[in-house]
């Protein structure tokens, strides 16, 4: 059955390039990255602008990010070193980054706020589809208090091009464009994206549009809906989603100034409820600007405005049960200092800024578990890096001003706010052994910081049935900040086209805001209930414990055939041939009650066999997750392990030119063997024991993408 929410993405499109022009002016910015076109995954240091700062940061983008890309963002960035899909079935998906999730994960659009909703709940989704993106960043440091003192775990930044932040045409003008189309998988996915932009030395204008559409997907296991049999398909996980942007940009020697305008659109099945879907709409504007060469103090100076009007209605069959509104707006405004040489060949380079955020967010229906709330913050960075002969020294610091109300009388509490100050600073090393300009050799870096986060609406004041969790949930409206101390310390080595990283990490969190099980039970009224009661949910609260994390993470690759240049070298006759490895564990526990944490990967050993010769690519690789043991010895189903499983995978690619246009045809067949494997980091293995849906089983996609 099709919804309100659905649209076409002509449609979508013809919306977005009529409110543009109707003059919704308001709108959020976006931090740039460096380039626009990249090949590969890399795990590096990202720069900012032309002077690198140092960032530890994993990267996706171009044909890498084209052949990984899910219909979430949790699945594009799964397997990465450190990263796993925090999945709500096929259609929900946020990023696990080192054991943490939900709102200590910062997911920014174009270094911007999201302002969505997916943090309150596990069932909903990121209103950001992989087929417009760019680029996918991963920070993690001391830069990623430039974004968020609250992001404990790291930031994932999305990136588009809807506003441009360099030239592309020439001043006699010019037009270049994207086109994808993809079918398959396990899912029956069809989905279809496109992109053009146009302009001149003055002008750019970008137009966008995708649609992707999904039937109910297909495991390795018989399942059932409602205790009917439902073949090899999970209940409930279709889904159909559209999207449009129009962007428009003002280009001059000393800077640019533009606007844009998108909406998202999404319906889809929620899993643990068969006869319950989403649908979801956010409509988001920005403005944004930079300039160049201000003088004094400043190398450049740039500021973001952004407004979101996020809505979504869960419906029980047609019935309209549950909506969330969310409406925000937010601000920046930061300055590149000038680079200030000091002796020794030293140079201290650096940004500072300011950043604010309001949003509202109304929660009405059957399974409101949060009253009315509204957030406000204000928060004062600065980031700082040190050019030495021997490597370079990094520093970040942000203080907030945070203040959280409770609109309305909800539950037990009563009308009120809470005021938060929190303070996160972080110090980082990078001691280089290369000799001279050469990659070759040894790097060892190291971060330190100490992190506060301010707690959430639903975590203070909660106080309700929440379904997603099968748990009556409720807030603790005088709780304290989130407090973490975090070290790591990694060594990257590179030898020609040999490479090897390994990054050893722990956290001591002094205060980790959890939801504990208390023994009781209730009704969905709030009525005190006993477990036997029909209906009756388990009532946990929000309360800060004592917790630690600690992992390892590793990669690697071998060059087995071909040398250094054997991939461009169309004279090579068997072309190159890398052995990609890859590897990760994270431990957590609850220190309080001498427990494990739930939702936490198990170890993690992946390899690939990757071939490259001129415009031809294949991979073949396995992706092994241990048996994870480590689960709580209390909750809602204690002591529900996942069992170990492998998931074999491969992939074929041809990239092609003619002139001006390139395409790059490719194919992914994934879980090869068909094996039936479960999810450790999905709260579905934990809620819905047996019945809870597994991964995805044997599927091809294919697909082709079409530039000009």
């Amino acid at each position: 059955m099709k919804y309100v929410f659905q649209r076409s993405a002509a449609a979508v499109a013809i919306y977005t390039l009529l409110d543009a022009t109707l003059g919704l002016a308001w709108a959020q910015s976006a931090i740039e990255g460096e380039g626009r076109h990249l090949d590969e995954v890399t795990i590096t240091g990202r720069a900012l602008d032309s002077r690198p700062l140092l960032t530890p940061a994993q990267q996706l983008s171009g044909a890498a990010l084209t052949q990984r890309q899910g219909s979430t963002l949790g699945e594009t960035l799964d397997t990465l070193p450190g990263i796993a899909n925090g999945s709500f079935g096929p259609n929900v998906g946020r990023p696990v980054i080192r054991g943490m999730d939900g709102d200590r994960i910062r997911i920014l659009q174009n270094s911007g706020a999201n302002m969505d909703v997916s943090g309150l709940s596990t069932d909903h989704a990121v209103p950001i589809d992989p087929l417009t993106t760019e680029r996918i960043e991963v920070l993690r440091g001391p830069a990623a208090l430039l974004y968020g003192g609250s992001a404990m775990g790291g930031v994932v930044n999305v990136i588009d091009n809807r506003i441009a932040r360099e030239r592309a045409f020439e001043a006699k003008g010019g037009v270049l464009g994207k086109v994808e189309v993809r079918a398959g998988g396990a899912a029956n996915e069809r989905s279809s994206g496109a992109m053009v932009e146009a302009g001149n030395d003055k002008v750019a204008l970008h137009v966008d549009a995708f649609d992707r559409s999904t039937q109910n997907l297909r495991v390795p296991k018989d399942m059932t809906c409602d205790g009917t049999p439902n073949g090899r398909r999970v209940c409930n996980s279709a889904s159909d989603s559209q999207g449009g942007a129009v962007g428009g940009t003002l280009l001059f020697d000393r800077g640019y100034v533009g606007l844009s305008t998108s909406e998202y659109r999404s319906t889809y099945g929620t899993v643990a409820e068969p006869t319950v879907r989403i649908g979801m709409r956010r409509r988001h504007q920005v403005m944004k600007g930079q300039l160049r060469e201000v003088g004094g103090a400043f190398e450049d100076v740039k500021f973001q405005l952004g407004h979101t009007n996020y809505t979504h209605t869960e419906y029980d069959a047609t019935v309209a049960n549950t909506r969330f509104d969310n409406q925000g707006n937010d601000f920046r405004l930061e300055g590149r200092q000038q680079a200030l040489r000091l002796n020794n060949g030293m140079q201290l380079d650096g940004t500072v800024g300011i950043q604010r955020e309001h949003n509202d967010l109304q929660v009405e229906g059957a399974e409101k578990f949060v009253g009315p709330s509204r957030t406000q913050s204000a928060a004062l960075f600065a980031y700082q890096t040190l050019k030495t002969s021997w490597g370079q020294l990094s520093a970040g610091a942000r203080t907030e001003s945070i203040r959280v109300a409770l609109r309305e009388n909800f539950g037990d509490n009563l009308a009120q706010s809470q005021t938060f100050n929190p303070f996160s600073w972080g110090l980082g090393v990078m001691r280089n052994l290369r000799k001279g300009e050469s990659q070759n050799g040894w790097q060892i870096t190291s971060h330190l910081s100490a992190s506060q986060r301010a707690p959430k609406d639903y975590e203070l004041f909660a106080n309700g049935p929440h379904v997603a969790t099968a748990a009556y949930e409720v807030g603790s409206a005088h709780m304290g900040l989130e407090k973490a101390t975090q070290l790591d310390v990694g060594a990257e080595w590179q030898q020609g086209a040999h490479k090897f990283g390994v990054t050893a990490f722990g956290s001591h969190f002094a205060n980790f805001i959890s939801l504990q099980p208390t023994g009781d039970y209730r009704l969905s009224q709030g009525v005190a209930a006993v477990q036997t009661d029909p209906g009756a949910m388990p009532v946990y609260n929000f309360q800060g414990v004592r917790a630690r994390f600690y992992g390892l993470e590793s990669n690697a690759k071998v060059r087995m055939v071909g040398g250094e240049d054997a991939v461009l070298s169309s004279n090579s006759a068997q072309g190159a041939m890398d052995l990609e490895l890859r590897a990760d564990l994270v431990l957590a526990q609850d220190l309080t009650h001498n427990s494990d944490l739930p939702l936490i990967a198990p170890m993690r050993i992946g390899a690939d066999a990757v071939w490259s010769h001129s415009a031809w690519g294949a991979r073949l690789g396995f992706m092994h997750a241990a048996a994870q043991n480590h689960v709580p010895n209390n909750g809602v189903n204690p002591g529900i392990t996942t069992a170990a499983n492998t998931l074999w995978r491969a992939g074929l690619n041809y990239h092609a030119h003619s002139g001006p246009v390139h395409s790059l045809w490719f194919a992914k067949l994934d879980n090869i063997t068909n094996k039936l494997a479960y999810s450790s980091t999905s709260v579905l293995t934990q809620t819905m024991g047996s019945n809870a849906p597994p991964m995805a089983g044997r599927s091809l996609k294919v697909g082709v993408q079409i530039s000009f």
